[in-house]
């Protein structure tokens, strides 16, 4: 609706709620500068109290209508002419100003959002009127906070300690000039507002009038507050200003009176009217200035000309005007006047008594008060002062009343009354409202003597209510500053106290409950006025509670008197125990003396002759008698104690034997003991449960958090004699502890003793919370966990339930549950206690950990089993009570599984935190989880119901429920995910995405919310439930979606269970992009975002786009979308656009917030990674200019890492931080956004060279253009390489820390101190990796016993710790960006040009790695990392032919540095091959040396280039790396025989590919020492003993087979094989090793000896059978090991010959192929591996001497070969039906073929040649000419026709005239003459076409591992078909020729069945003496057709002989000219012997 500015306003950004907020501290982050900024231009708006926001005037609105508003701030802002209808609209409403009302508007749509109907197509003026109501309660926020602003400010000014102390003393100055005038317009106003009329434009709606009128009634009420502030200690109490106060007050009646009282009816408005009537309480007794009063001089009566007026009594008619109104105002509600003016006017009295003569101009006045006329005043008659106060002290009065109300029901003092009405107080129970009241409460004791005051009992009601009824903060001041001030300024002040002591320990309680008010522990859980949610554990002791808890106990711990009552029997008779003597002193007439040592109650001993003060009974039966004795009231609590529980256990028959000694019974001298009552202490003889609980409470008080003073408190109750209650002398009298336990177990136990009898709930409350607070006290925490171990009472057994939970149950029927929550309270400090001391314990007492982790199970068994589970169902008097208690159960969860992770192995309380974990998740049942779906479920429309009834505190404590609730959701998923489960979805993740039936309204009032998944999203942008829960809901969804993706099998989703995606992503992203939101929130938000983007497609669709689908509207024709010029109404802000828009100014955020910055380019980092989804989207970051931004980045300067080691710490927030966190935390967060923009960069790349087709580097993407010129320049280039590279990782830290932990706690590990979240969700910093708040923890209990600097020591190593991780964690992802980036570039970077510099930066980090001293497991990560940048560096560079001497020495030291790497003994490569590191190295390792080795190769095939001392360094790493590799092979083979493992797979595959590169002959060319080391290792025998046994199919696991196409080791173990074959001496060793054996007998071995091995497996569609690629690659190594061997292969040959005939089925079935078949390309390559397998035995079995198995295998390969060779010529010359039977198996050869047959037949093979035609039958015809080649040459070998060209006819193999000498081709019959000259004829065909092309061009091009086809290659391999074919066909021709001439053939015998029946064999010898016989018929015929065919070989000849010639110019080889050669035999032999 709204412009965008040019400028952010801080006056529209920052509402005045935002600013009370900054200044009351509920936000740190602000600092006082941006405080400053936001206060000046809002000065004069804070000026106007009358009217903040103005009046509407012409100027301003035609500002407005102008379009261009400039604000006071300076900025300017442009209005859109839709915006100015609801501008208007407002200004009207509310009567402001114009340009005011347009910054409410843009203030209100910029925090609030726009109205649910303004994005709908609802009418203009119906959606004026919903903005109107939406922003109404905006605007009346706004005026309240605008005058609460002031409030902090007034209160800073005061505090010189407060943070914006100098903000405050600054501004204030220039907001109240004139401080008295600002408090009288205060009261002006005031005044105005309670007589303003009801507004014309309201009268008519009652709704409206009410809303009006209350929020009237609320100004007021903040009115006074500022007025109230303003007098404390801003403005002078002046006397006309306190007169004008007084009179208002009044006058209004305490604002009672209203002009529309008839509209505040309500609870609200009563509500509000009662806190106004408070405030002027308050008010009206600060201006009397009580305090001030008293001080010496404070009260001068003076001439008025001469004395300040910053007092009201420098005015004497100011005096005498508010004398008037005080006694015309007698009325009980101002008793509180009446008794402050009381005190002042006996302070004037004072005064002028002193002075010699009074002032004329106050002479009247005291004349009004004293009429005498003279200065004698009357000693008869009374000072009005006095019968004032007496006045107001007198019943009728009701004073104490009066303000014991104030101080117990009003929200003013009692926060949780103002919490759960909903007060609009500002600050409840502020520190000055109750120094105000202290100040009276003083002056009431200064006036009259406490001993006088009527209602005692009221003023110690009222006394303890001020200082001991509250949260501790508020009074810890007012205590303290009684204590140390009003102490020492007389006795009347401590007069209470001493009334107390005087009556104890006869009347304890007073004493009791007077002292545990001044403890500043505040109230305990038993008080009503306490909230159940107010923590029992204090926190922090805090300085002013130490002091008043130091001055309690010392007070107590020596009381000078001891008070008793006695009977006046005692004091006669002949052994009187007291007697009454005169007071020698004369003071009081008599005294009272003991005549014999008393033992008193509490031990002490009274000595005889002690005198005594009667204080009250004198002429009665009864006297109370005060000794002067001093005692400690502590032990006199603990014989209170003692007798309860003996007089509770005797009652209970338990134990009963009491003394029966009364006092005078024994002799004269003898010491006498009494009883408790004997000196008539005022018990209960059933029990006094209320003063037990006193003295428990007390107790708790004094000891509670401050384990110093209770070590004393604790020394004091057991020093000196034993209480007289103990009556069991062979004993020791029970302690604390043991009474506190006894005294539960009673309380506990009596309900079942007594049916009827309800629980004593007070007394077991206070026993719990005692044992609670004396369990951190080392000394006694053991006694109460023994005691608590020993008692079934409280938590049961395995056998049986605990009592307590009879007893709890009964709270159910009542439903308060005051005994729950404490027990609640006391197992989380038992937890609390075991897991601070368990470091400790395990070290000086380890006995007692098992006892602490029993206790700890029953207790956890008993809370899950009785109350969780069970408390829903559970009756509730007050509803927040559920709350509470389902919150501390869940708080105790949480606590336990963070302090003791269940992951864990082992560890303190794993069990614990397991049994839990299970509990509620893998062993969770429905009423387990219930509470928690419920509340998250419910939570939000309870909340509103809640809130709009009022029930605020209810509502509060919904809100820490479901803080807790959540938190502990978050910590189980987290966890959940660690677990073995974790692939599983759990009943809590089932819970949560399930549908909850319910019947309450949501947040906006619609049907409940019944999605789990949506209630969370609807706390995320949930404003009212505070910042808390939208942090923690956002944190669960991101557990919750992080576990649900690692469910597998899993259907459900995020996004599946939002019932408005679209609504809730955008509110998120308003989160994210709001600037003045929670940064952890912000924070929390980008990393769901960030999540959801990655692990849901469909919701990242919706973050990145802003929508499910584009509208049809804004699509075009094609489909795409379009630019629409819609309203602003209508645009969608999505995450990606504020994540780019984020980059348009990243600058500022790089230097102020860098964790945001990093937060959203990790965003755009995870959108690019999946950016094949978001393509639309990608397309447009072009106009954001993200690939700059992210260049500029890059190129930013780090700068040198900071200094991780802590020094000290500073405090921030209350808590100890590393100095170093700051810098570090920065530092790390930038290191990160470059690693992220090295990332997205990288990616980019990818996703576009994925889509270029063609050259790269002519198509270069915007990714590579933005950061090409960064690698241009070669000095960032290297900069910027070498900082990726750098690691500042110190492992030295640790070890530090370890060496410090195992010799001073020794029982600490740190592996319970790791952080338990994902990383994704930690911060940089000192709480990286390890918990530094867990450390603190468990180090406690040695800063108790004084070992606080070696606490700091292990808090300094350890922040040291995490910060080095930070910096380590993040520069290890930069070096991965960057290896990414380089590896992406290297299409557009790998050229000539670069290479120097690549290699020069290669050789220097390869020389860092090489020095690296630093080791462990996060070293060999950063190694790793280290390594494959240095990998993509060498990538880059790639090999070269060309190197030059620069380069050669850059490469020669890289080769140098790879050696020292490999030697490294910090991180050796063997350790990484072991798995003795998490993160292994040697992978990167591997590919580095597998460069080195290629390259040397490379550089060594060329002269000169390398030196001798180069040549040596190649060779020392090839030496070093061999004997790694092979080691490590050995390694990898035994492991691979047991499992099957991926890992293993890869590492045999790079252990392969190096050891074949370094073994290579031109490298390499001495084998011996590798050969040696493969002996010593016997690694070859262990790869033959794997490969025998292995699965070499994959069968065994068919999914990974279907994953990766292949089996796992079985490619590189053939590989490895196929290496060592190829090397003579390895082959030797290879084959006697028993490769044959090994592959003879091998799972593949039946499949191929019955022929069965297929080239497609059923299981693995659509592939290459992995059975029939080893079958090939046996064939090739078998074939490879006897080309090796060469003429030493003959023993060799005959084990291979019987391999083949092993496998003699599948090889015939190779060699049977027909042209009826179909083909395919694995068929085509065991055709070929076939082939070359005969080849080879066949060329070593020339030279060797011949083996009948090996020649009856070629006899059986030329069979078959012939008749192959037959069908590969039909197959060549009908190159469509060849094209007709190609069956593709994968689908690329799918894909081939299918392009293929979009081309246009061919009519001859030589068309195939053409590149324009079929390049899939091209490739095909190749490798099928090249077979035919291979099969010719075998059989040229086989039948020796080398024989036949240079040796005589007698000697030429007449046995091997295979080849009939006819024309004929019968495909089912073997290749005659006419298929060879065919064949040839073809293949001469093929050249023809080729002999005018290029030798380079292109034919095919490459595909798969195949290499492209040029016409050098396809002319190279006809050419060889071609010499081969006329070789072949002329020696058989010539051998048919020199046979002997056969018998004359039948007369029917057709000639060729003569030619075909003369092949039968002949002996030689027969054949030659038949050719001497006479030519017969069939002879001649023979002759015939052969010289025939002679002439078609010759003609064929000469055809190929100028054809060879050409080929002989492409190829550039020059070789034999065969062809001549043959020619010229024909010529010479055979047309001879035709």
């Amino acid at each position: 609706m709204s412009g965008e500015s040019s400028k952010r306003s801080d006056l529209i950004d920052v509402t005045y709620q935002n600013l009370h907020s900054i200044l009351s501290g509920h936000n740190e982050a602000t600092t006082p500068a941006q405080v400053a900024d936001f206060l000046r231009p809002r000065i004069p708006q804070l000026r106007n109290v009358q009217e903040p926001f103005g009046k509407p005037s012409d100027a301003s609105k035609k500002k407005v209508e102008s379009g261009s508003v400039a604000l006071r701030d300076g900025v300017i802002l442009r209005v859109e002419d839709e915006d100015k209808q609801f501008i208007f609209a407002l200004s009207k409403k509310f009567d402001i100003d114009e340009v005011d009302a347009l910054v409410l508007f843009r203030s209100f749509l910029f925090n609030e959002g726009l109205p649910t109907t303004a994005e709908s197509d609802t009418g203009s003026s119906i959606l004026v009127e919903e903005f109107l109501e939406r922003i109404t309660s905006f605007y009346h926020a706004e005026r309240l906070s605008m005058l609460r602003v002031l409030e902090p400010l007034f209160r800073a000014n005061e505090n010189p300690d407060e943070p914006f102390y100098v903000i405050a003393t600054e501004y204030l100055p220039q907001i109240i000039p004139d401080a008295t005038a600002f408090a009288d317009m205060l009261i002006s106003e005031y005044d105005r507002k309670t007589k303003a009329p009801l507004p014309e434009s309201v009268s008519t709606d009652p709704k409206r009038a009410s809303q009006w009128a209350k929020q009237n009634a609320k100004e007021q009420l903040i009115i006074l507050e500022v007025l109230f502030w303003t007098m404390f200690g801003y403005a002078p109490c002046s006397g006309p200003l306190v007169v004008r106060i007084f009179e208002t007050a009044y006058d209004t009646g305490l604002g009672s009176i209203q002009q529309n009282s008839t509209l505040l009816l309500d609870e609200e408005s009563v509500q509000l009217q009662q806190d106004s009537a408070a405030l002027w309480i308050l008010i009206t007794i600060e201006v009397l200035e009580l305090e001030r009063s008293v001080e010496p001089g404070g009260i001068q009566i003076a001439d008025p000309s001469s004395s300040e007026k910053d007092v009201y009594w420098t005015s004497p008619d100011s005096l005498k005007r508010v004398h008037e109104l005080v006694l015309s105002h007698a009325d009980s509600q101002y008793a509180y006047i009446y008794v402050a003016w009381a005190f002042i006017l006996s302070r004037l009295e004072h005064v002028v008594g002193q002075m010699k003569e009074v002032p004329e101009s106050y002479a009247k006045f005291f004349e009004s008060l004293f009429p005498q006329q003279d200065r004698s005043y009357s000693k008869d008659r009374e000072p009005i002062h006095i019968l004032m106060a007496r006045t107001a002290l007198g019943p009728e009065a009701r004073l104490f009343n009066l303000l014991s109300t104030l101080l117990t029901s009003s929200p003013i003092l009692v926060t949780a009354i103002a919490v759960r009405t909903g007060s609009s107080i500002t600050d409840p129970n502020a520190v000055a409202y109750r120094s105000v009241l202290k100040g009276l409460m003083m002056s009431i004791v200064d006036l009259v003597p406490v001993e006088l005051i009527p209602d005692f009992e009221g003023l110690v009601e009222v006394w303890t209510a001020l200082f001991g009824r509250s949260e501790s903060r508020p009074v810890a001041g007012i205590c303290r500053q009684f204590w140390t001030s009003d102490w020492s300024l007389g006795i009347t002040r401590r007069a209470i106290l001493d009334v107390g002591r005087s009556r104890f320990p006869v009347q304890p309680r007073p004493l009791i409950r007077l002292l545990r008010a001044m403890t500043a522990a505040g109230f305990l859980e038993t008080d009503p006025l306490s909230a159940s949610d107010y923590s029992q554990d204090l926190g922090a002791l805090s300085e002013d509670r130490d002091v008043c808890a130091q001055h309690v106990f010392v007070y107590l711990n020596s009381l000078p008197t001891y008070t008793q009552v006695v009977h006046i029997s005692q004091c006669t008779g002949s052994h009187a125990l007291y007697e009454k003597a005169p007071d020698r002193n004369g003071t009081s007439g008599f005294v009272y003396i003991n005549s014999r040592p008393i033992q008193l109650p509490g031990g002490s001993t009274l000595a005889p002759k002690s005198v005594g003060h009667l204080l009250s009974g004198d002429g009665g039966d009864l006297m109370v008698i005060s000794w002067q004795h001093e005692h400690s009231g502590w032990k006199m609590l603990l014989e209170l104690l003692t007798d309860y529980v003996n007089r509770i256990r005797l009652q209970a028959g338990i134990s009963g034997s009491r003394t029966s000694d009364a006092p005078g019974q024994r002799g004269s001298h003898s010491l006498v003991t009494l009883r408790l009552e004997d000196i008539r202490t005022e018990m209960d003889p059933a029990g006094d449960e209320a003063i037990i609980t006193d003295i428990l409470d007390l107790i708790r008080s004094v000891v509670q958090d401050n384990p110093v003073l209770a070590e004393h408190l604790m020394k004091a109750l057991e020093t000196g004699d034993p209480v007289v209650s103990h009556t069991a002398k062979e004993s020791q009298p029970p302690d604390l502890v043991q009474l506190t336990t006894m005294i539960l177990e009673e309380a506990l136990a009596q309900p079942a003793r007594q049916r009827r009898a309800s629980p004593k709930t007070a007394i077991i409350t206070s026993a719990m919370s005692v044992l609670a607070a004396l369990l951190p006290l080392p000394k006694y925490s053991p006694r109460v966990w023994l005691y608590i171990r020993s008692t079934t009472s409280l938590f049961g057994s395995e056998k049986a339930v605990g009592i307590v939970s009879s007893v709890l149950a009964a709270e159910r029927m009542t439903g308060h549950y005051t005994m729950t929550l404490a027990l609640l309270h006391l197992v989380q400090q038992l937890f609390n206690e075991a897991s601070s001391s368990v470091t400790m314990v395990m070290q000086n007492n380890p006995k007692l950990q098992p006892i602490k982790e029993d206790v700890l199970l029953r207790a956890a068994r008993f809370v899950h089993s009785e109350i969780w589970v069970e408390h829903m169902g559970w009756k509730y008097a007050q509803l927040g009570d559920r709350f509470e208690i389902g919150r501390r159960v869940s708080s105790l969860y949480a606590q336990i599984l963070k302090q003791a992770p269940p992951t864990l192995k082992d560890g303190p309380f794993t069990t614990l935190s397991r049994i839990i974990a299970d509990a509620l998740l893998s062993k969770a049942t429905t009423s387990t989880v219930n509470p928690f779906v419920s509340a998250v479920t419910t939570a939000g429309p309870m909340f509103s119901v809640l809130w709009a009834s009022r029930r605020y505190a209810d509502a509060r404590r919904l809100v820490f429920l479901l803080q807790c609730h959540l938190t502990l959701i978050r910590v189980l998923l987290t966890y959940k995910q660690k677990f073995t489960f974790a692939d599983k979805p759990c009943l809590l993740e089932q819970s949560l995405c399930a549908t909850i039936g319910g019947n309450l309204s949501s947040f906006e009032g619609a049907p409940a919310r019944t999605d789990p998944v949506d209630a969370l999203a609807a706390y995320v942008k949930e404003r009212s439930m505070g910042d808390a829960v939208r942090f923690e809901a956002m944190r669960v969804l991101f557990a919750l979606c992080s576990s649900l993706s690692v469910s597998q099998d899993s259907p459900l989703t995020i996004i599946g269970h939002l019932s408005d995606p679209e609504a809730t992503v955008s509110s998120i992203v308003r989160i994210i992009q709001h600037p003045y939101d929670d940064v952890s929130l912000r924070s929390a938000a980008w990393n769901f975002v960030i999540l959801a983007v990655d692990k849901e497609p469909a919701l990242a669709r919706l973050f990145v786009t802003g929508r499910f689908r584009v509208a049809d509207s804004e699509m075009s024709e094609k489909g795409k979308e379009k630019a629409t010029d819609q309203p602003d109404k209508t645009k969608i802000t999505s995450a990606f656009v504020v994540a780019c828009e984020m980059l348009i100014v990243w600058r500022g955020y790089w230097e102020v917030n860098p964790p945001l910055l990093a937060s959203a380019v990790r965003f755009l980092d995870v959108v690019w990674q999946h950016g094949h989804e978001h393509k639309a989207v990608l397309e447009d970051v072009y106009k954001y200019n993200v690939f700059e931004h992210l260049t500029e980045m890059l190129r930013e300067e780090l700068g040198p890492a900071p200094d991780y080691r802590t020094e000290e710490f500073v405090a921030v927030d209350g808590a100890l931080r590393s100095d170093l966190h700051e810098p570090v935390s920065s530092y790390a967060y930038r290191t990160a956004i470059k690693s992220h923009a090295a990332n997205i960069l990288a990616t980019d790349m990818k996703m576009q060279l994925e889509l270029i087709k063609g050259d790269p580097k002519l198509q270069k993407p915007g990714s590579y253009l933005a950061v090409q010129d960064l690698f241009r320049a070669e000095e960032d280039f290297s900069e910027l390489v070498a900082e990726a590279a750098s690691s500042v990782y110190d492992p030295a830290l640790y070890d530090e820390l370890m060496a410090q932990t195992n010799a001073e706690f020794p029982a600490l590990a740190t592996e319970q101190l790791q952080v338990q979240e994902p990383i994704a969700e930690r911060e940089y910093g000192e709480d990286f990796a390890f918990s530094k708040t867990l450390l603190q923890l468990r180090l406690q209990p040695f800063v108790l016993l004084g070992h606080e600097t070696v606490m700091y020591e292990a808090l300094k190593r350890l922040t040291s710790i995490n910060l080095n991780l930070s910096l380590a964690h993040v520069q290890t992802a930069l070096t991965k960006s960057w290896q990414s980036l380089l590896i992406q570039a290297v299409p557009y970077l790998r050229d000539s040009s670069m290479r120097p510099t690549l290699l020069s930066m290669a050789a220097s980090i390869s020389g860092d790695l090489s020095m690296e001293k630093r080791s462990g497991d996060m070293m060999s990560a950063i190694h790793s990392a280290r390594l494959s940048l240095l990998l993509s560096l060498l990538e880059v560079a790639w090999f070269s032919m060309n190197d030059k001497g620069t380069e050669v020495a850059s490469f020669v030291k890289l080769m140098h540095n790879t050696r020292q790497i490999l030697l490294n003994t910090a991180l050796p490569p063997a350790k990484s091959f072991l798995g003795q590191y998490t993160s292994p190295f040697h992978r990167p390792l591997l590919q580095n040396i597998y460069f080195c080795a290629r390259q040397s190769r490379s550089l060594a095939r060329r002269h000169k280039t390398l030196n001798a001392e180069q040549r040596l360094t190649i060779s020392a790493l090839l030496d070093s790396t061999l004997v790694l590799v092979i080691d490590a092979l050995r390694m990898t083979f035994d492991s691979a025989r047991v499992k099957l493992d991926l890992e293993l797979d890869s590492d045999l595959e790079l252990l392969v590919a190096v050891f074949e590169q370094c073994t290579r002959p031109d490298l390499n060319p001495s084998p011996t020492l590798w050969l040696t080391r493969c002996q010593e290792t016997d690694v070859i025998r262990a790869s033959l003993q794997l490969f025998s046994g292995m699965d070499l199919v994959g069968l065994s696991d068919i999914a990974l087979l279907r994953a990766r196409k292949e089996p796992l080791y079985a490619p590189h173990i053939l590989t490895f094989h196929m290496a060592l074959a190829s090397v003579p001496a390895a082959a030797e060793r290879l084959a006697s090793e028993g490769i044959l054996s090994a592959y003879s007998e091998n799972p593949l071995s039946s499949a191929a000896r019955a022929g069965l091995v297929d080239v497609v497996l059923p299981d693995l569609p659509g592939e290459r059978s992995p059975a029939h690629r080893a079958y090939c690659a046996m064939l090739a190594i078998v074939t490879g090991v006897i080309t090796s061997l060469g003429r030493h292969s003959h023993y060799f040959e005959a084990e291979a010959s019987g391999l083949i005939q092993f496998y003699g089925d599948q090889i015939h079935r190779a060699l049977s192929w027909t042209i009826g078949e179909p083909i395919n390309l694995p068929l085509l390559e065991e055709m070929e591996q076939v082939v070359n397998l005969f080849a080879a035995m066949a060329h070593d079995t020339v030279h060797a001497s011949g083996n009948e198995a090996v020649k009856s295998v070629l006899q059986f390969f030329t069979d078959d070969a012939l008749i192959l060779l037959q069908q590969l010529n039909y197959a060549l010359t009908h190159p469509n039906h060849l094209a007709s039977l190609v069956e593709p198996i994968t689908t690329e050869e799918k894909a081939a073929l299918e392009a293929d047959q979009d081309k246009s037949s061919v009519s001859s093979s030589s068309e195939i040649v053409d590149p324009l035609k079929r390049p899939f039958l091209a490739r095909l015809t190749h490798r099928l000419f090249r077979l035919s080649a291979s099969i010719l040459s075998t059989l040229v070998t086989i039948s020796r026709a080398e024989s036949v060209l240079i040796g005589e006819p007698e000697d030429w193999p007449i046995d091997q005239a295979l080849i009939v000498p006819h024309s004929k081709v019968v495909l089912g019959e073997p290749a005659s003459m006419g298929t060879l000259l065919e064949l040839g004829n073809c293949a001469l065909d093929v050249l023809r076409r080729l002999e005018d092309r290029p030798a380079a061009q292109a034919v095919v091009k490459s595909a798969g591992t195949e290499k492209a086809l040029d016409v050098r290659d396809i002319v190279t391999t006809t050419k060889l078909n071609l010499e081969t074919v006329v070789l072949y066909a002329v020696t058989q021709l010539a051998m048919w020729l020199s046979k002997p001439e056969f018998d004359t053939a039948p007369s029917d015998m057709d000639t060729d069945d003569i030619l075909l029946e003369s092949n039968a064999a002949e002996p030689a010898k027969e054949r030659r003496a038949r050719r001497q016989s006479g030519m017969t018929m069939a002879e001649r015929l023979r002759r015939g057709m052969t010289g025939e065919m002679a002439a078609d070989l010759q003609s064929l000849l000469n055809k190929a002989k100028p054809m060879v010639a050409k080929c002989e110019v492409i190829t550039g080889d020059k070789d034999v000219d065969i062809l001549q050669i043959l020619s010229q035999f024909v010529n010479e032999r055979i047309f001879v012997l035709s």
